[in-house]
């Protein structure tokens, strides 16, 4: 098992993708940053080398079926396309326009398949559920959360219009529905059913922490102060989402914070 194979293989296949598309190049952005949150979440674990190889192969693979989804219905929205089953038909399967078993590309040996494709399947599900295997339960975790971490450094640097198809103005204006407002502030995550304002779906985001897997990935939350600056990113025109903002802040920070300590 070889990372840097296989990162050169994941290179070769982004030339089939235009890489100027503002979607196709915050995939690619972020792909190598839930690569790096992988690995620092390893470090901090003290995982064996071939764990951490494994999450940092898993990490550059989980989001391998965004770039058709953005090829074909410009979107990142979970209505056009499931894009980690399509991720793992692709990897394991026989999708459309893909060599059958592309995995193969990346990884010659079969020995790790069970971990990645599970991990990859269940990375953006809305519950971790149903794995009894300690080890592909470990990988799932590492790669939630680093993808929760990286999309925290997304929702930073990266335009609203971009990941929100709404401008950051529309949706510090928009009001917040009373059930996303309910499980936010319950400490849950946010069903995307649920989701009908731009600000549900920027909660959505937030509430990310409260699914959190491990001490280490709160530690980095803590130590980057994502709350707080992502709250603050945007100014919120609409005064009941204003309070909204402010209260959910205290209770995400006493949540982390607390946590952490």
């Amino acid at each position: 098992m070889e990372y840097h194979f296989a990162k050169e293989v994941f290179e070769r296949y982004l030339d089939g993708y235009d890489r100027e598309n503002d979607k196709v190049r915050l995939k690619i952005v972020h792909t190598y940053g839930v690569v790096a949150q992988s690995t620092e979440i390893a470090r901090r674990m003290r995982l064996s080398r071939e764990d951490r190889e494994l999450a940092r192969i898993i990490a550059l693979l989980h989001d391998i079926g965004r770039f058709e989804q953005i090829r074909q219905f410009d979107s990142f929205m979970p209505d056009t396309m499931d894009h980690a089953a399509y991720g793992v038909e692709m990897l394991f399967g026989e999708a459309p326009d893909c060599p059958p078993r592309m995995i193969r590309q990346f990884l010659k040996e079969d020995t790790w398949d069970d971990i990645i494709r599970t991990a990859i399947a269940k990375h953006s599900d809305f519950l971790l559920e149903g794995i009894e295997d300690k080890r592909i339960l470990l990988h799932a975790k590492i790669i939630r959360d680093a993808d929760k971490l990286d999309n925290c450094r997304v929702k930073l640097v990266d335009d609203f219009e971009t990941f929100m198809d709404a401008t950051a103005e529309e949706t510090g204006a928009s009001a917040i529905t009373p059930k996303v407002r309910a499980d936010a502030f319950s400490g849950k995550s946010i069903l995307s059913s649920d989701r009908e304002t731009p600000m549900d779906y920027w909660i959505s985001y937030l509430a990310y922490f409260y699914d959190l897997n491990f001490q280490e990935s709160l530690d980095i939350v803590a130590e980057k102060d994502y709350i707080s600056r992502l709250i603050h990113r945007i100014s919120y025109s609409n005064a009941e989402t204003r309070e909204t903002m402010e209260e959910l802040e205290k209770r995400l920070l006493a949540y982390v914070h607390g946590a952490y300590v």
